[in-house]
C-alpha cells in the first residue's frame, strides 16, 4: 500500500463517518433563515418593477435555506454528495430572469446558502452588509436620469416644423423616436429631457394643429 492509496483511504474514511448533529444543522439552518429574511426585506425596499414579484422573493428566502441544507448534507457523506451532483445535472431551470438586479439577489442567496453550510456565517453576514450599502448608494446615485415620452398627435404634418421649435424652446436634449402619417394627420414620439413639463406640455396643446399630448415617464435606457 503506497502514499497515495492511504491518502484516498483516510479521505474516503473522514467522510464516510463523518457526522451533523441535529442541534448543528438547527443552528445553522436557523442562521441561514434570519439572513434570507433579510435579503427578502431588502429585495422588496430595493426594487422598483412596476408589478412586485412576492413569489420571487419567497424563493430568494427559499433558496439560501435549501442550498445550506445541500452543502451540509455534502459535508456529512461523500456519497450524498456525489448522489447530489447526479441528481442537479439533470435538473433544467427554463425560467427566464428578466431584471439583472433580479439575477445579482439570486446570486446572493446562493452565496448566503454556501457560506452557512460551510460553516463561516461570518462571511455571508460581511457580505450582505456590503452588498446592501453597494446596492442602495449605486441606487441612489444621480449618474444619469431616463428621459421622459413625448407623444403628440397633430391634425396636420404640415405644423411639424413649429412645433419642434416650440420643443425645443422647453428641451436641453430632444430627439425624435417616431414619426407615423396618414391622411395628413402626424403621430410622434419624441425622447425629451426638460425640467419644465407642466409649461412644455401646456404650451404644446396651445397650437394649432395638436389634438393631443402626452408626457410620460419610463424606466428604460439612460440616455446622456
Amino acid at each position: 500500500m503506497n502514499f497515495s492509496d492511504i491518502f484516498k483511504k483516510d479521505f474516503l474514511a473522514a467522510y464516510a463517518n463523518g457526522s451533523v448533529s441535529v442541534l448543528e444543522v438547527t443552528a445553522v439552518l436557523m442562521v441561514t433563515a434570519v439572513i434570507a429574511c433579510y435579503i427578502f426585506l431588502v429585495y422588496r425596499l430595493i426594487t422598483r418593477k412596476t408589478f412586485y414579484s412576492k413569489a420571487f422573493n419567497i424563493s430568494l428566502a427559499a433558496i439560501a435555506v435549501i442550498t445550506a441544507a445541500i452543502i451540509l448534507a455534502v459535508q456529512a457523506s461523500i456519497v450524498i454528495s456525489l448522489g447530489m451532483v447526479g441528481a442537479l445535472s439533470i435538473v433544467r431551470f427554463r425560467t427566464a430572469v428578466k431584471e439583472p438586479l433580479d439575477l445579482v439577489f439570486l446570486f446572493w442567496s446562493i452565496a448566503v446558502g454556501i457560506c452557512c453550510g460551510a460553516h463561516v456565517a461570518e462571511i455571508a453576514i460581511v457580505l450582505s452588509v456590503l452588498l446592501t450599502i453597494l446596492v442602495i448608494v449605486l441606487d441612489r446615485l444621480p449618474i444619469g436620469r431616463a428621459p421622459m415620452i413625448l407623444v403628440m398627435n397633430l391634425s396636420d404634418g404640415k405644423h411639424e416644423p413649429e412645433l419642434m421649435k416650440k420643443v425645443g424652446e422647453f428641451c436641453r436634449y430632444y430627439k425624435v423616436k417616431s414619426r407615423n402619417r396618414m391622411a395628413g394627420k402626424c403621430n410622434m414620439v419624441v425622447e425629451v429631457r426638460t425640467a419644465k413639463e407642466y409649461e412644455m406640455v401646456q404650451a404644446i396643446e396651445e397650437m394649432t394643429g395638436v389634438e393631443s399630448v402626452s408626457l410620460v415617464s419610463h424606466d428604460g435606457e439612460v440616455t446622456f
